[in-house]
């Protein structure tokens, strides 16, 4: 039961990504041409060319084109995950053209519109990164990539982000281009920064002679585990237990204000950490 209500909170995160990647590529990127890359990069500079044909209508082409590529290349074996949100993305895009039609941009800010139009794909990237998924799109050529060669999969997307950002110059004019020059920097950093904090995990050193009731708290309350080591103090040569353990940011609260009303004498050292690899935490792949 424990195992099927993970899966379900998986896809149920999952399935929060695609929508917040979709709300700010629809309702930013689109009016605005914002072209920061990947398969929406390419939609935008080719609904330009092409108006007969929305952005949206590209999207969800591109993907279909590149998902029957995966299966091509890797049958069956090819994530199920992808391909979920690849159509997810496809179909949400192409709703929001029929019931929420954009002919301009919501604002005449365009600089806060990049970053609506980087910030929430970033955001639900990071979601996407955090449950072991992705977005698709040029993902799975990045995937194919590494399958047949021994190119720098970061640095050849990369490059072709960098040539699809170039583009809207082209298509869009300088001051567009620029901005989407922009957008492609603020996302190479803004994805990092926020998978390392839905990543974040407090780690606590616990120095105390009194464990039981902290040992107690711990697995019984938080549900977590902990490790006990024995010390001694340099200057009293008392001895002492060292409890290590690791919880979540709420967790952490919670421990530590036990730990003071409870144990007023307990020393406590709280780190930051985002990776924690272990039973509990993520697997070691």
């Amino acid at each position: 039961m424990k195992a099927h209500r993970g899966t379900i909170r998986e896809w149920l995160c999952i399935t929060a990504g695609i929508m917040i990647m979709t709300a700010g590529i629809y309702f930013f990127k689109f009016p605005n041409h914002f072209s920061t890359g990947g398969v929406t990069g390419i939609a935008i500079v080719l609904g330009h060319y092409i108006p007969s044909m929305t952005p949206g209508t590209f999207v969800t082409v591109i993907n279909v084109l590149l998902l029957l590529l995966g299966f091509a290349v890797f049958g069956r074996s090819f994530g199920v995950r992808t391909v979920y949100t690849s159509l997810l993305m496809s179909g949400l895009l192409r709703l929001l053209e029929i019931v929420c039609p954009m002919d301009a941009p919501m604002t005449n800010q365009p600089l806060v519109e990049l970053l609506f139009a980087v910030g929430l794909p970033a955001v639900g990237s990071a979601i996407l990164f955090n449950m072991n998924a992705s977005s698709g799109g040029t993902d799975i050529i990045a995937m194919i990539l590494k399958k047949h060669t021994s190119l720098n999969i970061g640095l050849a997307l990369l490059c072709s982000d960098t040539i699809i950002t170039l583009s809207a110059c082209v298509a869009f004019g300088m001051e567009t281009g620029l901005f989407s020059v922009l957008g492609l920097i603020i996302k190479a950093l803004f994805v990092d920064l926020v998978m390392d904090n839905l990543r974040v995990k407090k780690c606590f050193q616990i120095i105390t002679s009194h464990p039981e009731p902290i040992e107690e708290y711990i697995m019984k309350e938080l549900h977590r585990g902990a490790t006990q080591l024995h010390g001694e103090g340099v200057y009293t040569h008392e001895g002492k237990t060292v409890l290590l353990t690791v919880v979540s940011r709420h967790e952490a609260v919670l421990l530590r204000d036990f730990i003071k009303e409870n144990d007023p004498g307990a020393f406590m050292i709280i780190t930051s950490s985002t990776e924690i690899i272990g039973n509990g935490f993520r697997g070691v792949t």
